[in-house]
């Protein structure tokens, strides 16, 4: 069923789902015990503005910590109750392949966004890529989302992450102090914060390409102004030596 979103509900006592509404209460039990199904969070936000509200504000949470315990348990240790960008861009970023098709980032593929069952995130692959003297930042890197035989660009690999804290980040103090530019029409898949271009502020180490397993001077990566991470790569084919392995 297709719901459409009524964004002028306000909930008042003309409003239809006011009509035997659930206290909220109720609904988390609900969810609960349908382990926080992204995609029923999703079509519930659809309903109106304040299941909407409830959505970004408690489901969304709740599907991540589930998802991802040690890493949220981490993101929040600073103290704060919430995320850079909110949970639902975080819960968006944890299932969600971002791709490329609208031709304003990565321009040299078309390859459509796509849920993904499952991914690992990483702090310490993390490290690999932040320049030396941002190491003390903290950042969670996927494993590439691996998007084989691509014509002519081979093999790519598409990645994400988020960083802890990023307004307080040495990346965003460096990316000012190096007065980079913002993207001029594209915004992040997750959050629609705009983006910086990390390439263009030469701030890729080459560290990152050797975790990937990539070609390092085809890898690209933006950082939004909330501090996820989008990328591509085009990953390194595989050794004779490899090949053999997995073929036993």
């Amino acid at each position: 069923m297709i719901l459409t979103k009524q964004y002028r509900c306000i909930h008042s006592s003309s409003c239809q789902c006011t009509k035997g509404h659930l206290s909220e209460d109720v609904i988390f039990l609900v969810f609960q015990q349908l382990n926080w199904n992204p995609k029923l969070i999703a079509t519930l936000s659809c309903v109106c503005k304040w299941f909407d509200d409830l959505a970004k504000r408690v489901l969304w949470k709740e599907f991540c910590k589930t998802r991802a315990p040690k890493m949220m348990l981490d993101l929040q240790s600073s103290g704060s109750h919430s995320v850079d960008g909110n949970w639902r861009a975080l819960g968006k970023l944890l299932i969600y392949c971002s791709g490329c098709s609208g031709g304003r980032l990565f321009n040299s593929v078309q390859i459509p966004g796509h849920f993904v069952y499952r991914t690992r995130f990483s702090r310490t692959s993390g490290k690999s890529f932040l320049l030396p003297q941002c190491r003390t930042d903290i950042l969670y890197v996927s494993d590439p989302c691996e998007h084989l035989d691509q014509g002519d660009e081979g093999d790519v690999g598409f990645f994400r992450g988020v960083f802890k804290s990023f307004l307080v980040s040495k990346v965003r103090k460096m990316l000012i102090d190096r007065a980079a530019k913002l993207h001029p029409t594209a915004v992040c898949p997750y959050c629609k914060a705009k983006l910086w271009d990390m390439l263009q502020a030469k701030m890729i180490p080459q560290s990152a390409s050797c975790r990937l397993g990539a070609y390092e001077d085809c890898i690209e990566y933006y950082v939004c102004l909330n501090g996820h991470m989008l990328g591509i790569c085009t990953l390194l084919p595989l050794s004779d030596s490899e090949e053999g392995s997995e073929s036993e």
